[in-house]
């Protein structure tokens, strides 16, 4: 079973894997579409996190981190994620195409909140959602946090890839935080 990464699991992994790869996935984008009630944000004031919705460009890329996980581990690390994600996230399969050419493309699981959801926030300016990111926290931390160290691990794992939703939030995230000091 391989798994995909494409926000907190790409820098906060806390599951047993085997090895890990990073590509990326075709035919969605990642945006700051999905409340969190129980993590960066609480039921009276939701934060925001990430999510992927499909493109209208079947070529568009989100990259991100592929796990493996042993055959022994896969149902402990399922009913983990499946707690961890637990807010309106679904499970997906789709194909992943490691940076590294020498493996082929294959398919992995990813969990995906969809807009059905209840905890679905949906499209809003990056000034709008960056105003919710700047106000919220939750259990796992502030929620400016969360677009902080999504925006650094996507400079590390991937740094020739412009991810223009999350560079322009983070920008926006740090002038409205300084703004707040």
């Amino acid at each position: 079973m391989w798994v995909f990464g494409y926000g907190s699991l790409i820098w906060k992994v806390d599951f047993k894997y085997d090895y890990k790869s990073v590509g990326y996935i075709k035919g969605y984008l990642r945006r700051f579409y999905q409340h969190s009630i129980d993590h960066r944000g609480v039921p009276e004031k939701p934060g925001r996190v990430v999510t992927l919705i499909p493109s209208d460009d079947p070529n568009s890329k989100v990259w991100g981190v592929a796990y493996k996980i042993r055959n022994e581990d896969v149902d402990q690390v399922t009913q983990h994620l499946d707690y961890r994600e637990k807010n309106g996230y679904s499970k997906q399969i789709v194909t992943f195409h490691p940076r590294d050419t020498k493996l082929e493309p294959f398919e992995l699981t990813l969990y995906v909140a969809t807009q059905d959801n209840e905890s679905y926030a949906g499209a809003a300016s990056i000034e709008d959602i960056a105003r919710q990111i700047v106000a919220c926290e939750g259990p796992s931390g502030l929620n400016k946090d969360y677009v902080y160290q999504l925006a650094n691990a996507m400079r590390q794992i991937a740094p020739e890839v412009d991810d223009n939703h999350l560079f322009s939030l983070e920008a926006t995230v740090k002038e409205m935080d300084t703004d707040n000091e």
